[in-house]
């Protein structure tokens, strides 16, 4: 006997219209999640306005108070009522919902607010002589009264879900909320660096205290100013700033260093036409540039803006527009993915400030008070004891090699070679300091990229199988690789259609020796699947030149005359990407002379 389904109901009831109030309550819980996404609508809604100053109250997390306060163009005292109807927006006019300017086209931010909450508004529309205000409490709205205020307006929200009290179940702590505001706002931020943003916590009372600020920067850039004020100083510095183009579409911003990297993705940041947006393609073709210089445990940093015609563009996938579609997504993958490496590659062997804080920081010893002492000052220089360097024994780690050859450090970047300390590591003497580089890695890194040339420029060689492997896969899954299959030739897997659902592979990588050309292929498809693109081939040729590299480079314990090490030095230099190894790690520290005499408390 078969158990009764608990979704059928047993007796039928007939279709009804839900009223007004459970429709938006339903509508309101796809667009306000938490606090945050009622601070979202709200302070787009002040952009939305031409608002140049926005401030942000909170109280409790969010879940007490929100209040945002703008100095935009208002809204008239008439249109305050449409205001709170659902789709009703001043933003579009419906005819065509692909040409959007805005940040809200909806209207569904006031009414879902309302629905759920105690909502009022405060409005003077510019050049009216006065304020208007309208209040809603779940759902239920008032009359409008003439009130006090400045031109621009003020929403205020108290008791979020009190009309819908099992949603307050699902919030976090206040703290957990309050953290979520600030990340919102700083998105927001971003996004329009000709705005003033303000964000108070107000939970005690008061005037509260500023938990975010971010002033309009000076004459310059203030876009980059605006991204050192929210992602710190250090990003700027070890930032490259980012401009390419490719078929409508836009790309700026700035992305960092690979070796100012970070131990989650918490330092990427997407915007298209000016909108902040969490697209996994985008972060996968971010991935994807950085892939050869970080290891997966490390993520890349960075602020990118994407700008196009609105109409290449779909923003109207989710109700919270976290999301978007681009008309022709491989065209915005690959120019992030090119544009990225080619400023990579122009910067050379540049490596992060932070390599030097991290130096100076192990460098470092903690003072101890039974240590401290003092060298007495002997004028009588005759009267010192005679302990020259050719007495001591305590240089047998280290080898210091002559380079009179070598030319000025002035003109060197990495300067000329000085010593070479426990056989693997390299000193080198600059115009400002000094350089200590792993000649290991370093030279890792250089073997890499030669051979990553040569394969680029020959061909990667392809060996046939003896017996073709026949993989049988499902029939979207043998779409997508069979519309790549051009593209994988040159990388040395050949395959073609082989009857329905069905993959005839003739040809594999010959670097990669035997492998399961079904797993292969499977990859792939997954790869394809989720992010649009796969880079499984090609990571896994990589793979195997980075081990080819490491086998094949100086290896550690090995003595080094001063004109081999200067010859690193100056293949360095010349090398794209060569600050770091392989794997993401530094190939060389830089100690500038003030960070040594500061080590000696000379300054």
């Amino acid at each position: 006997m078969n158990a009764r389904n608990p979704n059928i109901m047993q007796d039928r009831k007939p279709i009804r219209q839900l009223d007004d109030a459970a429709a938006n309550r339903i509508a309101a819980g796809e667009v306000v999640e938490r606090p945050a996404s009622a601070i979202k609508e709200l302070v787009e809604n002040a952009l939305d306005a031409q608002a140049r100053r926005v401030e942000i109250f909170y109280a409790d997390g969010g879940k007490t108070l929100l209040r945002v306060i703008d100095d935009g163009s208002g809204i008239p005292a008439a249109e305050l009522p449409l205001a709170l109807s659902r789709h009703a927006t001043s933003k579009i006019d419906g005819s065509d919902l692909l040409n959007i300017h805005s940040f809200g086209f909806r209207g569904e931010a006031l009414p879902s607010l309302g629905a759920v909450g105690r909502l009022s508004i405060t409005s003077r529309f510019t050049g009216a002589g006065s304020a208007y205000k309208i209040v809603v409490d779940g759902g239920l709205a008032g009359e409008v009264e003439p009130a006090a205020g400045p031109e621009g307006t003020n929403v205020e929200l108290r008791d979020l879900f009190h009309a819908t009290p099992a949603r307050l179940k699902f919030l976090r702590s206040s703290v957990a909320e309050a953290r979520a505001i600030g990340d919102v706002v700083k998105r927001l931020a971003m996004a329009a660096p000709d705005v003033v943003f303000v964000l108070r916590d107000v939970s005690g009372g008061g005037e509260g205290r500023v938990v975010f600020r971010a002033d309009i920067g000076g004459e310059g850039d203030r876009l980059q100013a605006r991204l050192r004020r929210i992602m710190g100083r250090e990003f700027i510095e070890n930032a490259l700033e980012i401009e390419a183009e490719r078929e409508g579409i836009r790309l700026s911003g700035y992305a960092a260093l690979p070796t100012y990297s970070r131990g989650a993705a918490v330092a990427q940041f997407f915007f298209v036409n000016g909108r902040p947006v969490r697209d996994k393609q985008l972060h996968g073709a971010l991935r994807a540039a950085y892939s050869d210089f970080l290891s997966r445990d490390r993520h890349p940093a960075a602020a990118l803006f994407l700008d196009c015609s609105p109409e290449l563009v779909d923003v109207n996938v989710h109700p919270a527009k976290a999301e978007v579609r681009f008309q022709q997504p491989g065209v915005a993958r690959g120019l992030i993915v090119s544009a990225l490496k080619h400023a990579l590659a122009e910067a050379g062997h540049r490596g992060s400030t932070t390599l030097t804080t991290a130096t100076l920081g192990a460098m470092q010893p903690e003072p101890r008070p039974d240590m401290l002492y003092q060298m007495p000052m002997n004028r009588d220089r005759a009267a010192m004891p005679a302990t020259g360097f050719a007495e001591s024994r305590g240089w047998q780690a280290g080898r210091v090699e002559d380079a009179p050859q070598a030319p000025p450090p002035d003109d060197l970047p990495l300067g000329v070679a000085r010593a070479q300390l426990h056989e693997n590591y390299i000193v080198a003497q600059t115009a400002s300091g000094m350089v200590i580089i792993d000649q290991h890695a370093a030279h890792e890194r250089l073997v890499y990229e030669r051979l990553k040339h040569q394969s680029g420029a020959n061909g990667v060689p392809s060996q046939a199988l003896l017996i073709p492997e026949i993989v049988e896969l499902s029939a979207p899954d043998c779409a997508r690789l069979l519309e790549v299959a051009e593209a994988m030739r040159p990388l040395g897997l050949v395959y073609e259609a082989f009857g329905d659902s069905t993959i005839c592979v003739r040809e594999t990588p010959a670097i990669l020796g035997e492998i399961n050309a079904a797993k292969l292929l499977r990859d792939i498809a997954d790869e394809l699947a989720d992010l649009g693109q796969s880079q499984s081939v090609k990571d896994r040729i990589e793979a195997v030149l980075s081990r080819m590299s490491c086998h094949g480079s100086i290896r550690s314990g090995r003595r080094m005359s001063a004109e081999e090490m200067n010859a690193l030095l100056r293949e360095m230099e010349a090398t794209p990407h060569s600050g770091q190894c392989n794997h993401g790690r530094p190939t060389y520290v830089e100690l500038k002379l003030a960070d040594i005499e500061r080590l000696f408390g000379r300054s």
